[in-house]
């Protein structure tokens, strides 16, 4: 499947055996900070960093996968020019109406019984268009997951407009309740990779992704897919020292109250990663923290400098040996949701 896939011209690389998460770095790249671009292992044609490793080179691409037949596929959507509807399935607590679908209110006669995941509420999205749900769409390459989810595959019409993945980010940048987007900056697991819930299975007739529909094009643009140009990073303060306390009130460079209550338990999931080196979701939670600090200092609960000390300091706690790195997240989450002002109750 590696080499089929590179055929098509997707970058693949090299997942862990019986699971849907990249290799594991090289022990030199795990104690060291760099640039997955800086890395002698790229070069060299060792899969170190995830995506980034990802290769159409045939000849690296046998040779990984004779070395090592247990590796699953993974495939760099950016490089790809791949925009994956992904489609979750998990059971979970439904939330209130307003949170079904980011910026779209859903009037109180719209009947939502029996709405219970991924599949009705990008049903509903498509309804409210005018348009047939992508789950249904037997014209482009669909993938049921082990878990029971779906992932939509579409080929991006229009490379020169990237568009940004929202696994991880705040629910006000996915696509809908339980439907996030695999493009620029993620990956995506290939039909017939097996990992320990089961097999990716392709649904359907189709075998290659079809153009993205422009009314999905322009649900991306609403909802904040758009990478936009990245602004000069807000430069932080000194490191906080660990273990500080988050400071309350509306002093110049604290949280507000109501700021405090959102922002902590995130700063928490990032740190307490520092217990788990791997498979512990690391960038998605501190994208996620970032992309809400960003929010919070659009609105007015939070200085932008002290947001980028805070999230520093619960990043450095958690992968002290990749700063670079962590910056680099840091900075994209605040520039998203700086766009998108988090306003909370009782604040205007």
């Amino acid at each position: 499947m590696a080499r089929w896939c590179a055929e098509q011209g997707w970058p693949v690389h090299p997942l862990a055996p019986g699971r849907k998460t990249p290799v594991s770095n090289c022990s030199a790249c795990k104690e060291r900070t760099h640039q997955p671009g800086d890395c002698a292992c790229l070069p060299a044609g060792r899969p170190c960093h995830g995506f980034h490793a990802a290769t159409t080179n045939l000849a690296l691409i046998d040779s990984w996968w004779s070395r090592t037949p247990a590796w699953g596929v993974g495939i760099a959507c950016g490089g790809a020019d791949l925009v994956v509807i992904d489609v979750d399935a998990h059971s979970a607590q439904v939330p209130d109406r307003g949170r079904l679908l980011p910026g779209i209110p859903i009037h109180d006669s719209v009947n939502l019984r029996g709405l219970a995941s991924g599949f009705d509420t990008l049903a509903l999205l498509a309804a409210l268009r005018g348009q047939p749900s992508p789950a249904e769409d037997t014209g482009t390459l669909r993938v049921r997951t082990p878990s029971g989810g779906m992932h939509v595959w579409y080929r991006n019409p229009s490379p020169a407009i990237r568009l940004r993945c929202s696994t991880g980010s705040s629910t006000k940048v996915a696509l809908a309740w339980q439907v996030d987007v695999r493009a620029d900056g993620g990956y995506i697991v290939s039909p017939t990779t097996c990992v320990a819930q089961g097999t990716y299975r392709p649904e359907g007739p189709a075998r290659l992704p079809a153009p993205l529909p422009e009314w999905l094009r322009e649900e991306l643009v609403r909802t904040g897919h758009v990478i936009q140009p990245r602004p000069t990073p807000v430069p932080g303060p000194a490191a906080v020292p660990r273990g500080a306390s988050v400071g309350i009130g509306r002093g110049a460079r604290g949280l507000t109250a109501d700021g405090h209550r959102v922002l902590e338990p995130l700063l928490a999931d990032v740190a307490a990663c520092a217990g788990t080196p791997e498979g512990a979701a690391f960038t998605e939670k501190l994208n996620k923290a970032a992309y809400t600090a960003g929010g919070l200092a659009a609105a007015g609960h939070l200085d932008a400098a002290a947001a980028h000390a805070l999230l520093s300091e619960a990043a450095e706690t958690a992968r002290p040996r990749q700063s670079a790195r962590n910056a680099r997240i840091i900075d994209d989450g605040l520039a998203a949701g700086a766009a998108r002002p988090l306003r909370l109750k009782g604040r205007s």
